[in-house]
């Protein structure tokens, strides 16, 4: 079984950053890939950010150029650091990780808010 715990989330204002930790434990050996997913009030869970153990990155357009994903394999810690942060990107953050593959991944954190508003 794998553990996932976040952290960073809270309230900041439009143009603001935030940085987001997701810190795993347990069977790690089963790990690959980890990355962010979102949901939003009144919305489906939609896909953030991913990056493999070997640093390969995938970005949902809406965050591209916004959003850096990083990763520290000895921490077993993925990062999302997110910067010009829009209303739009109000939601509930989780943390997603799992073996190579396509789609969400089998283990999930216990999500954490953030929250973009004046």
């Amino acid at each position: 079984q794998v553990q996932l715990v976040e952290s960073g989330g809270g309230l900041v204002q439009p143009g603001g950053s935030l940085r987001l930790s997701c810190a795993a434990s347990g069977s790690i050996f089963s790990i690959n890939v980890m990355g962010w997913y979102r949901q939003a009030p009144g919305k489906q869970r939609e896909f953030v950010a991913r990056i493999t153990s070997g640093g390969s990155t995938n970005y949902a357009d809406s965050v591209k150029g916004r959003f850096t994903i990083s990763r520290d394999n000895g921490k077993n810690t993925v990062y999302l650091q997110m910067n010009s942060l829009k209303p739009e990107d109000t939601a509930v953050y989780y943390c997603n990780a799992g073996p190579l593959g396509i789609g969400p991944r089998p283990y999930w954190g216990q999500g954490t808010q953030v929250t973009v508003s004046s």
